[in-house]
């Protein structure tokens, strides 16, 4: 009697190239059961040039150059700060990145709509997708190409504030958004309009776990591992996070990506959400009857679980 392989899950991985993303892109190529399928960077919290430099690089880390990268070509309706999107730019320059050479031309990634649309309608397996930042390229792909829609298996989604204050403090606004869901807060509404299985890890869940000196130290401990170094060292980078020193830096979008590999770690909540597309609410993501807009909704997480699990997961060894 032969026991047959199970295929792997094909991943999509949409980012804005932030520190917590590229921890996300790292903590990705650790898990076993997964088949990376292709790469899309969003111009959102960064500058694309930094961003794709740093993917190539961790690529060539991971001995995974082979993995497609496309580029989002919208810069989305409320901009990040010029100083958030500039602060990745370091990354590049860290101990363990700095010597790898990675030359390019921005123009010669394929726009990642059609990267979406061209990976899902030729897997041989249902696709899902894991976003860590804005969902504009997907949304995009679903216009032009409705056809993978009948293809998307699920959607992991780092976005949105539902019972808790949101983290965009800016002109104009009353402060109950996400930023993730703010950059385009008229494509965050046309997603839930799409009714596809949604799963969003939530600002809920996300304030639960900062990243916090005691993880950092727990982390060093094991800096004998390449992974577990260069993530001490992204995340040493998001101490001075602006908009103060004392602000906290929580595990955002490492926490949504370690869903696809933790599941039973955290307690979800089917709910029906809305999320205004305009005015001083634009982009907050609230509980509405009636809307037939299910989403799955991360509300907590297994704290130590989830610590246990990261420092696990980056002694995996390339």
């Amino acid at each position: 009697m032969t026991t047959k392989t199970l295929p792997k899950r094909a991943i999509l991985f949409d980012h804005d190239g932030s520190a917590d993303d590229f921890l996300s892109l790292v903590l990705l190529l650790t898990m076993k059961e997964i088949n990376l399928l292709g790469i899309s960077i969003t111009p959102a919290d960064c500058f694309l040039e930094d961003a794709i430099s740093t993917t190539l690089k961790i690529l060539s880390i991971a001995k995974k150059k082979e993995i497609e990268i496309s580029t989002g070509r919208f810069h989305g309706i409320n901009a990040f700060p010029v100083e958030w999107r500039a602060k990745p730019k370091i990354l590049n320059a860290l101990p363990d990145l700095v010597t790898i050479d990675t030359p390019f031309a921005v123009d010669q990634f394929k726009e990642s709509t059609e990267m979406f649309a061209q990976r899902i309608l030729t897997s041989k397996e249902p696709v899902s997708i894991l976003m860590t930042g804005p969902c504009t390229n997907l949304v995009h792909a679903l216009d032009k190409t409705p056809a993978i829609k009948e293809k998307i298996e699920e959607i992991v989604w780092m976005g949105g504030a539902v019972d808790v204050e949101g983290n965009v403090k800016t002109y104009n606004h009353a402060g109950t958004a996400e930023w993730n869901v703010y950059w385009d807060p008229i494509a965050s509404n046309k997603l839930l309009q799409h009714k596809l299985p949604l799963t969003i890890i939530p600002l809920d869940a996300c304030n639960q776990v900062p990243v916090s000196i005691e993880f950092l130290k727990q982390l060093s401990s094991q800096s004998e591992y390449l992974y577990s170094r260069l993530a001490g060292q992204f995340w040493a980078t998001t101490i001075d996070t602006i908009p103060s020193y004392e602000y906290i830096y929580f595990m955002w979008d490492v926490l949504a990506t370690s869903y696809l590999d933790i599941p039973e770690a955290f307690v979800t909540e089917e709910m029906e959400l809305n999320v205004h597309p305009t005015g001083p609410n634009s982009g907050n993501t609230e509980r509405k009857k009636g809307t037939d807009q299910w989403v799955k909704v991360a509300k907590s997480v297994n704290k130590s679980y989830f610590y246990d699990y990261l420092l696990k997961q980056f002694k995996y060894t390339p």
